[in-house]
């Protein structure tokens, strides 16, 4: 014969509050500390490597992530990515970021114009 619950008394529910909070507290540390991953993203076009905490993988193959240097989001369609420990995450985001040195930018040559028509007046110029 199963006990009525009037029977169980003021015993039973504290112990059943007891374990639903000691649950409760576990599964809260469980995710604050175990779902933390860190990331080194690297693009494979322009060298340049980032550091982060969760990655959106999107169509084709392109990731999106925060750059937790800069604060940017940024989208890479070429790059590798590699879970790296929490003490070479926060080391790398002390760091100073990399100088990108970007390449000249070549222009055309400047055009010759055509020297002043002999009848144009002469440009003075006053002391």
């Amino acid at each position: 014969m199963r006990p009525k619950p009037q029977a169980m008394g003021r015993k039973g529910s504290i112990m059943h509050t007891h374990v639903i909070r000691g649950v409760l507290i576990c599964g809260a540390i469980t995710v604050v500390t175990g779902c933390s991953h860190y990331y080194r993203v690297a693009d494979l076009e322009s060298s340049s490597t980032y550091y982060t905490k969760k990655i959106h993988e999107m169509r084709e193959g392109a990731v999106k992530f925060k750059d937790e240097r800069t604060g940017n989001t940024v989208r890479l369609q070429s790059s590798e990515v590699k879970k790296v420990s929490e003490e070479r995450y926060e080391a790398a985001l002390k760091e100073p970021p990399p100088i990108v040195i970007q390449p000249p930018v070549t222009t055309e040559p400047p055009v010759a114009t055509e020297p002043p028509a002999d009848d144009a007046p002469p440009v003075v110029h006053h002391p």
